[in-house]
Formats: C-alpha cells, structure tokens, sequence
C-alpha cells in the first residue's frame, strides 16, 4: 500500500511550503508597513480638514523662510491670520496678550483663548562647546483654557500641555516637513479643540516658535515666557525626511507614552530614543529643551525618511502627501486628547527645581508597535524583571524534564550506547545519540563570520552602496546566510543522518540566546537600555520550541524496552562485530528497506540480508517483535503478542513505520507535527520585532555617511539583525532540497556583484552636500565651497562652470563634520546687499564696505576691569555672530534679560558670540570680559597689577534668503549644474558670510 502523505510531517515537500509562505508573508507586510503610509479615512473628525491642511501646507512651504529672511515674517503673518480665521469660523472670541504675567493671567480669568504674539522675550545663553547665543523670539502661542477649572494650568492641578512645532526652515529647504507639517497639524488641533462641545478639560498651549533650524532658539526664548511654566506635558512634532510616516522617536516615560498608544495608527520604536542616547543620531529638536530645560515631561513624534531629503529643497509638497498629514495629525489628536482629558496628579512633582515645571518624574519606558496598528508601552522594570525570571526559571525547568526523562529511560540525547541486559558486557546496542550536535554551532559561526565578512568587504570597495541601495545589501546577506547554513547542515545531515538535529539546534539556540539575555539583562540595569526587549521575546520562543523537543521524547520507548528488541528469544544481543543473525521475516529497519531520498520505501537484497556484516546502522528488528512509530505511522504488535493476525495485516505497508532515511531506528516513534509548531513559535513574532528594528535602523542611518557618520557601523547592524531575522530556519533547514538555495546562491552572486561595483547615488537617493560662501570684506577675498564626501565632491564640483581653471583647495571639514571634506574656490560674487555689487573699476574691499559695520573699543567697569566693547550693525540681516581667537570669561549684550536658569558664558569662556534680532538692520552693542594676565612690571604699592590681554577676532554678519535668483549666484549656479544624483543643503546658519576683523 502506498504512503499516505502527510502535509504537516517533517519532510522536505510541507517544511518548505511552510516556510517559504511565512517568510515570504513576513517580509513583504514588513516592507508594506514601513515603506506604505495608511490611507486617509473616509471621514475625519468634526472640524478637522486635510484639504484645508494640504493647502496651508503648501502656502506655508512655498519658499524658503529661515528665520533670517523676509519671507520669514510673511510666514509669521499668515499664521497670525489664519489663526484668526480659524478662532472666527468656530464662533470663539480670543484675546491677545503679551508675555506680561500679570496681563496673561487677567486675560486668562475672562477668555476662553488667548493669543500670545510675543514679540518681547529673549534670551542669552550657552553651551560647554565655547559658544554663546544671543536670541529674540517671535514666537506664536495660544492657549485654549480647560473647561475644568480644578485642571486648568491656572491653579493647582497638574498643568497643561504643550503641543510645539517650529514654523522656521532651513536656508536650503522648503519645510514642508521640516516643519510645514507639524505646523499645519497645529492649526487642526486648535481648529479640533475650539469648536463647540470637543472643549479640553485641562489647557492646552499650542506653540508655533521660530528659530529652532538656528540652535533651537525658538524654544529657549519660549523658557523666558511665562506662560512656559503652566504645561507639565508636551508633545513635539518634528521633520527629520520627506514624507512617510511620522515616528514616536522619544518619550520621557512610561506613563507619558500611555497617552499615545491611543493613537489609530502608532508607529515607533524605543530602540530609536536609545540611538539619540547613545549618539548614532546628530541631531537634535525642542524636546531637549521642553525635557532637559524646563523640565516637562512628553514625546518627540518626527518624520524620519528619506534623510537624502531633509533640508534640501526637495523637502517639498512634491514628496509628502495627505496621508503624512493624517499620520501625524491622528497621532496628535489621540495624544493630545487623552493629555488634555486626564485631570490626575501623576504629572505633579513636590517642588519646583530651578525655574523647572513642576511634572514629577515617571518610569523608564519601553515601546514599540506592532505592524503600525497595535502598540505596546510598559516599564524597563518590568522588562528587567521578565528578563531576570526567565534567565532563572527556564534553565530549571529544562532540567526538571531532563531528569524525568532521563528516570523513564527517555532521554536519547547524548546517549552513545545501551548494554543489553543479561549479555555479555561487550554486548550493546548504538542509540547514536550524539550524532549532530555539532554541526549547528560550527555552521551558524561559519554562516555569520561569512555575512560580518561582507560587511567589512562593501565597507572596503563600495561602502557608501546602501545609501541608495539597502534592499540590496539586505538581500546580499540573507542570501548569503541562509545558503551558507543549508550547505553545511544539509552536508552533515547527508554524511551522517540524524533525527536529533532539529532538538541540538535549539539546545544551541538556546544557549546562545541565553548568553545574550545575560547581556542584555546588564544592559537594562546598568546602562537603561531599552532597545534590546526583542532578546526577552527571542528568548522566550526558543525556550518553549526547546521544550516542546523535550516533550516529544516521551513518545519513544523506553531504552530498556527498544534494546530488549534487538534480542532473540534468549536475550542475545546483536553488537556491531557480529554478522547479521538470518531471520524468516523480512526487518522493518533494515537500511535497505529505509525511505529513500524522496521518501519511498529502498527495496531489500537478500544478497545484502545474508551476507552483510553487522554494523551500527545493521537493523536488528524483525516483523515478529513488537515496533515503536508515531512519526510515520503507529504502534503494531504481531499476532503472536496476543493481537489477531488479520488486524496486524490491516494496517499499512510495514515500511510506512520506518523512520525518515538513516535516522536512528528509535525515531520512527517521534511525532511528525510537532516541527510547525516549534517553526511558528520560533519565527513569526520575533522575525516581526527584529525586522521592524532592522528597517527602522536602516531607514535612521544608512544615509547618515553624507554628514560624515561612519558605514561600518551600518553593515554591522544590519548583518546582526540578518542572523536575528533567519535564525529560526535552522533547526529544519536540512530539510530542504536543493532547489530554492540554489535560486538564492545565484541572488547572492547577483547582488554581491551589485552592491561592490555599483555606483552608490541616485536620483531617488542623492548625496548631499553642503554649501556656504565667505567674503572677507577687508581684502574683498570671495571664496564658495561645498563640503561632503571625498571623491564625491570633488566630482560635483568639477561640473561647476565657476570652478573650470581654478585652484580648488580640499580640507578637512572639522569636528563639526568629521569625516568630510571641504572644497573651497574663488566663487561669483554674491549680491545679498542692495547696491552693494561689485562695480567696474572698484576694488572689491570698497564695494563690500556697505555689508557690515563694527567698532570696537577697549574700556574699564566700575571694579577697573577691563572690557571691550563691540558695536556691531548688518546690513540687509537680522543674524551676526562675532569671533574670539581666545575665549572671554563675561559677556553682556544690551536689551538682553537676565534668567538665572541661562549662562551666558560656558565653564571654559566663549570663544563665539550668535547675535540674533527680531527687527532688520539692527545694531547690536556686545560688552566682554577678555581673559586677564599679569603684567609683573606694573607693580603698585607692591601689589601686582593685572591688565587684560590683547584680544583678536573677527566680527561676522550673515545672509540666508535665498528666493530671489541672482541674490546669492553661486548657490544658483551648483543649483542649476551639480549631478543628477547629488543635493545641496546648508553648512552652517548662513548661506553666505561677511567677515571683518578686530584687533584691540
């Protein structure tokens, strides 16, 4: 009778049908999930409109608006009207306000909205960087008072909340999510918020600041309102890409982050607030202010990707849709809702820190979201304490089932031989028990060596290949893992079979996966590392498959009862230098009867029954003793056992209880069915976890190289995360045959190929590069340059008309862009002066004298210290800056307030001075302190006499309007003539930068 085909046994045809559907299932919803934003819904909450959103979106993004340009305060203005518009279309009457408190909480007593266009606040600050910035605000705030007055951020309840985006972009780019986005979401919100009967409980204070592209200025001057004391939580919208989906890149707590797991489409990974902890992400937004300065606590939700995009001028409408909006506008809705509703005191601290708000403090989060529809958020605590019981609690019970195991005489593993009771001492039986239990680890160390190996490889001859080509890398080191691995456990499987395979490949598994929850673990305690909970889940999956392994050997007999098979009547045992004894009746393992390569019955020679010597593999069962199956077919007995001989001949062909090929004997007792579920507790959850994280990583880094980040880092990244993602294939990957790994071998050879000769850009992925023009306005000296990537900007550059026959110098970009290289030539002038241009015939340094003005002086304080003092005025700008060649020790800038929560000056002095202003053409007067040395020959009545050394530098004014063509034409010309494949942003706050020099 023919074999009944099982189609959840464990062999070749199910394991690979299996398989290859979840793991083709699997990636595909993985990449549609992280590369798909949602649709918009077919209705939207009342009051809330995309279309009005996409047409403020494309006002608001229709040039460039830095906070040092004109356009800049058309942006302003047109927020101021459409603030009103929006507040007049929903019935509600507002009134305006100055940052006066004693206006604000009067206005605030008889409103139910108040306006704030502050134009008052500044703010004078520092870093430990030896930077100082000075700063005027021309922020937006509005306040829309809670409807419950024992909530409200007016009295003693726990504050309002604060939702902020920054209405400023960056001199190279249009903002439209950087951050046209977040601010278009605002006006919904306040839209949502204002209408009649969807009032909030608690206020909310929405927050549209200006000057966050320029060292989040914006933000800090909002510190010096204050109304900035009433919110306890905040939620930041932020840009960082182009489109897509908008990510939970931040969160202060536990707690907080409840707020926004109500959102309809959440999308977000702790693992990325652990890459701003630990630096792999440069730069920053207002949620190091909201948290780190005022001490609120909140989210940080931006966009991420594509990174080639961001502050570029293709940061436009042209690569964001509606759908961007509502991802980031439905997040905000959710978690503003539930912020706003919740009227506990868990957002209360005991006392007030420094000027801080008073929010308390919560517990270290972990997050994450499950297919962009389901987000779980709990405790790093909870995580350590899941991490530490299942580090004890499941090495202990393995051993509980290896010791019943071993006491019913179940335990195959590890057991070579067994003594055949009542025979002489040499006489046994081999159980192979130990066969394959090396091969897993030897394999899975070759496998990844292997794909760490091409990762130092693309690192060396084409590292810069997955900025434009990720996908491709990926499929490089999947198929090169995967191929590796099948090769060698399907050659060890063939030279030597064993049906223990799948059980020492998760005993291996296990005992890697408990190293590295040991490691883990550490890490949660020591260092909060959040990123790694995925391990715990890892960890878990492996352990049950693990388990399950145990639990199938109970379906064996007994070793004493299987060797006693291999005896005859009076117990001769049969040992393995002994020829065959003859038997009438034909064995049932005999390994000519065995399944065959595809799983048929191999036919017996009597010439092989009579004259082949005895060996360990010899089959020593006969069709009159009792057989143990379950994997192939069930337990028989003969009819001399006591069972009727026509019910022993109902039953199947006798080969259908043989065990799979030359496997051990004793396996055709296993169970079939078992390996699916070991796959689907093993593979689809972690393969979920680990491949979100991986795609969200690559989508945060992989083209982070053009600011000048190491590759290396990257790959690597990606090569764990590759193991990680096709670990759980294989305990059963000797299973398969050799077709499908062929097909990937020949992928890999492909993609190999590509990825070490293929050229790394695109018109889709560009390299960016980063653009800034100098003028020494003393020698009229004119110099442009563009700072990227060696090789790579010297080849932009060469296709610039201006650069043909000039001597282009290369340097090394500095700290602030290490790894880069900058490439400056002699540039077309810039015109950013009205009536300043070169003219025929005038000396340069003549006709750059207009641009800025400066004097400065050496005075003495009260105290006889010595001062200088700086008048410093630019023409046509709002922003300057002043240089020291050595720091100063004081500072004091005229019309600056005072805020002990800020310091001027840094712990080691300032060697750089910021200076911006709300009005044009204004001048500024900056007073410092130089640093003093003695001065031994000027003793007075024996005192030494101290005099301030002299002090050198030079004063800077900046220009970075760039919407006319003609103001700036050598930011026109890369503009119009740099490759396909590459992009210009901004290097520094100015596009371009006027230069005189002081010595006093």
């Amino acid at each position: 009778m023919a074999r009944f085909w099982n189609p959840f046994a464990f062999t070749p045809a199910p394991v690979q049908v299996f398989m290859v559907l979840v793991y083709a299932a699997l990636f595909v919803s993985l990449l549609v999930i992280h590369l798909v934003v949602p649709d918009v819904p077919g209705s939207t909450p009342k009051s809330i409109s995309l279309d009005a959103a996409w047409l403020d979106l494309k006002h608001l993004s229709a040039g460039f608006h830095p906070y040092n340009s004109r356009f800049n305060d058309e942006v302003r203005d047109w927020l101021l009207h459409r603030i009103d518009q929006i507040l007049k279309d929903n019935g509600v009457k507002y009134e305006t306000a100055s940052n006066d408190f004693d206006a604000l909480s009067s206005k605030a007593d008889s409103a139910s909205v108040i306006l704030y266009n502050d134009l008052i606040s500044n703010a004078t600050f520092s870093s430990n960087s030896g930077l100082s910035v000075y700063f005027e605000g021309t922020n937006i705030i509005v306040q829309v008072r809670g409807t419950d007055s024992e909530a409200s951020s007016n009295s003693s309840g726990s504050g309002g909340v604060l939702v902020n985006a920054h209405y400023d972009s960056v001199s190279s780019g249009f903002g439209a999510t950087d951050d046209g986005v977040g601010v278009v979401t605002i006006l919904q919100l306040l839209s949502f918020f204002t209408t009649k009967g969807q009032e909030p409980a608690k206020d909310i204070i929405f927050l549209l600041n200006n000057g966050e592209e320029d060292y989040l200025n914006g933000a800090r001057a909002f510190m010096r309102n204050p109304i900035s004391q009433l919110p306890h939580t905040f939620l930041n919208l932020e840009g960082a890409g182009a489109g897509g989906r908008a990510v939970l890149f931040r969160s202060t707590d536990t707690e907080i982050t409840k707020f926004y797991e109500k959102s309809p489409l959440p999308f977000g990974n702790v693992v990325t607030a652990d890459g701003f902890k630990r630096g792999l992400v440069r730069s920053q937004t207002d949620y190091i202010i909201f948290n780190g300065e005022l001490g609120m606590r909140g989210l940080d939700v931006a966009f991420m990707a594509p990174r080639s995009r961001y502050h570029t001028v293709e940061d436009s409408t042209r690569y964001t849709t509606e759908k961007s909006i509502w991802h980031m506008l439905s997040a905000a809705l959710a978690t503003v809702q539930g912020l706003s509703s919740y009227t506990g005191s868990q957002f209360d601290g005991e006392e007030k820190d420094n000027g801080k708000v008073n929010s308390g403090s919560g517990s270290e989060a972990v997050w994450f979201d499950l297919y962009g529809r389901t987000f779980a958020v709990f405790q790093l605590h909870t995580l350590f304490a899941i991490s530490v019981t299942l580090l004890v609690a499941s090495p202990v019970i393995l051993i509980i089932f290896n010791i019943i195991l071993a006491r019913s005489e179940k335990w195959y593993p590890f057991a070579r031989k067994a003594i055949v009771q009542g025979a002489e001492d040499d006489e046994h039986v081999f159980l192979k028990g130990w066969r394959g239990f090396f091969r897993s680890p030897i394999s899975f160390v070759i496998a990844s060596a292997a794909v760490v190996g091409l990762a130092f490889l693309v690192t060396k001859l084409n590292p810069l290949i997955v900025y434009s080509s990720e996908y491709s890398v990926w499929t490089m080191m999947l198929t090169a893992w995967f191929f590796l691995t099948w090769f060698l456990m399907r050659c060890a499987y063939e030279v030597r079979p064993t049906a223990l395979q799948r059980t020492y490949t998760l005993l291996w598994q296990y005992i890697g996966a408990f190293i590295l929850l040991t490691a883990v673990t550490v890490g949660e305690n020591n260092f909060h590392i959040a990123g790694s909970y995925f391990m715990v889940i890892y960890m878990g999956a492996i352990s049950v498959a693990l388990l399950i392994s145990y639990l199938e050997f109970f379906a064996l007999p007994r070793k004493s009862t299987f060797v006693k098979i291999f005896g005859n009547g009076d117990n001769a045992s049969i040992r393995t230098d002994q020829p065959a004894p003859s038997y009438s009746s034909r064995p049932l393992l005999s390994r000519d009867a065995s399944p065959g390569r595809d799983g048929s019955a191999r036919p017996s020679t009597s010439q092989n029954d009579a004259d082949d010597e005895a060996t360990e593999q010899t089959s020593l069962l006969h069709a009159d003793r009792q057989t143990f199956s379950g994997g192939y077919g069930s337990r028989r007995r003969s009819a001399e056992d006591g069972e009727p001989e026509e019910e022993a001949q109902s039953n199947d062909d006798i080969t259908t209880y043989q065990p799979y090929r030359d496997e051990q004997f004793w396996s055709a007792a296993l169970p079939s069915w078992t390996w699916l579920v070991q796959f689907l507790i093993i593979c689809p959850i972690p393969v979920i976890l680990v491949g979100q994280i991986a795609l969200l990583i690559t989508s945060s880094l992989n083209q982070t190289s053009a600011d000048g980040s190491a590759v290396l880092l990257v790959y690597l990244l990606m090569a764990g995360a590759t193991v990680l993602i096709l670990a759980p294939i294989e305990p059963f990957i000797h299973r398969w045959t050799y077709h499908i790994p062929t097909f990937f071998l020949f992928i890999f050879i492909g993609t190999t190929i590509y990825n070490l000769t293929a050229f790394p850009f695109s018109a889709s992925a560009k390299l960016k590069v980063y653009f800034i023009q100098r003028v020494d306005l003393d020698t009229g000296l004119n110099t442009v340059s563009l700072t990227g990537l060696d090789g790579y900007v010297q080849s932009i550059i060469s296709e610039l008309p201006s650069s043909h026959g000039k001597d282009v110098t290369c340097v090394s970009a500095g700290a602030n862009r290490a790894g880069l290289q900058e490439c400056s030539w002699p540039g077309i002038p810039a015109a950013v002066v009205p009536h300043a241009e070169i003219a025929p015939g005038i000396p340069p340094e003549k006709s750059y004298a207009s641009w800025l003005d400066f004097n400065a002086t050496r005075t003495t304080d009260k105290k006889n210290n010595t001062q200088i003092e700086i008048k410093l005025y630019g023409n046509n700008t709002r922003a300057c800056k002043i240089l020291f060649d050595k720091p100063v020790t004081a500072l004091k800038i005229k019309g600056s307030a005072d805020d002990p929560r800020f310091d001027p000056v840094g712990k080691n002095g300032t060697s750089e001075i910021r200076l911006w202003s709300r009005e044009w053409d204004k001048p500024w007067t900056v007073v410092v302190t130089p640093s003093e040395q003695e001065d031994t020959a000027g003793d007075v009545d024996g005192k030494r006499k101290k005099k301030a050394a002299g002090l050198d530098g030079k004063v800077v004014c900046l220009w970075s309007d760039a919407n006319e063509l003609g103001t700036i034409p050598a930011l026109d010309e890369v503009w119009r003539f740099m490759p396909a494949w590459s992009m210009v942003s901004k290097l520094s706050d100015g596009l371009v930068e006027g230069s005189k020099a002081f010595a006093v």
